[in-house]
């Protein structure tokens, strides 16, 4: 009786061989994306996991935000925070929010605005708030040489003031991103269907009624992530406070971000100042909350 194998079997070596090599190719294109994944996976937890969890250690300790809570410096430094959110982040969006509808105008010479327009924000962030820091100078600034010039009364001290202070950090800080998110405002402004603008024309409405019933409806959700993603990075900006005012005078313009910083290098305590910076994340609670809502409002709509 013959005994007949899979070798000797044409039809089962066709059947089997296909198998084979899915298995053999799948293997194959495991270990490659092993092999390529491995690189980013250690980047990402060597410089993004690693140093949230320690900075989070750091935090942890209660004695830090005893020193905290007793320093005289941190209610102060809250107030500014506040005030630099209020006015540096919801200024900067209204004013966006406007002029990307003045730079929908069509011309040559919008254009060439525009351009202008764009310029602080590509120039440098630290040339930019030195420049600043050099012209609110209250004895040799640009500005004060100008009302010298014109007036003939000497200029007020605008970083020698707490309050001239800090209205001179919010100035730069909208100032500098002022353009980005008028950026961002003017293309989803583009992305509006005209033929709503046209329905709008039709029914005779205004220039305010189709800014108020056609564009801020459907730009609000925009708005809103926008609103959140410049909160979270002026929470984080250090820049304009310390090279325009530099936390002076005696400390009253601090924010939350230069106080963790002066906490942590200047005072040498990394403890103090990692809990400085966490106590800033409450702030970002009702902006979360709001933009779950929106959310939420999106899924019901659809």
């Amino acid at each position: 009786m013959a005994v007949t194998s899979t070798i000797d079997s044409p039809a089962a070596a066709t059947n089997a061989t296909p198998l084979a090599r899915r298995r053999g190719t799948f293997g194959a294109d495991k270990l490659w994306a092993l092999a390529f994944a491995t690189p980013y996976v250690a980047i990402f937890v060597a410089f993004v996991i690693y140093p949230i969890g320690y900075g989070l250690w750091l935090g942890s300790d209660p004695a830090s935000y005893a020193a905290l809570f007793g320093d005289p410096v941190y209610p102060r430094t809250v107030v500014n925070t506040l005030l630099y959110l209020l006015f540096g982040v919801n200024l900067k969006l209204l004013l966006a929010l406007l002029l990307s509808g003045f730079f929908m105008r069509k011309g040559w010479w919008t254009k060439i605005l525009l351009l202008i327009f764009m310029l602080p924000w590509a120039v440098p962030a630290l040339p930019s708030y030195l420049s600043i820091n050099w012209m609110l100078n209250g004895q040799w600034g640009l500005i004060n040489n100008i009302i010298w010039l014109v007036a003939g009364v000497d200029g007020p001290p605008w970083l020698d003031t707490p309050g001239l202070a800090l209205a001179s950090v919010i100035y730069g800080h909208i100032w500098k991103w002022l353009p980005f998110w008028t950026l961002i405002f003017l293309a989803g402004r583009m992305a509006i269907s005209l033929e709503l603008y046209e329905a709008a024309d039709v029914d005779g409405a205004s220039r305010l009624q189709k800014f108020k019933l056609v564009t801020l409806p459907l730009m609000a959700g925009m708005y809103l992530v926008c609103t959140m993603l410049s909160t979270i990075w002026a929470l984080g900006d250090f820049n304009a406070v310390r090279f325009i005012s530099g936390g002076g005078p005696a400390l009253s313009t601090h924010v939350l971000a230069t106080l963790g910083i002066r906490n942590a290098f200047e005072l040498g305590d990394p403890k103090l100042g990692m809990a400085t910076v966490l106590t800033a994340l409450p702030l970002l609670i009702p902006l979360v909350i709001l933009l779950m809502r929106q959310l939420r409002r999106r899924e019901v709509t659809i």
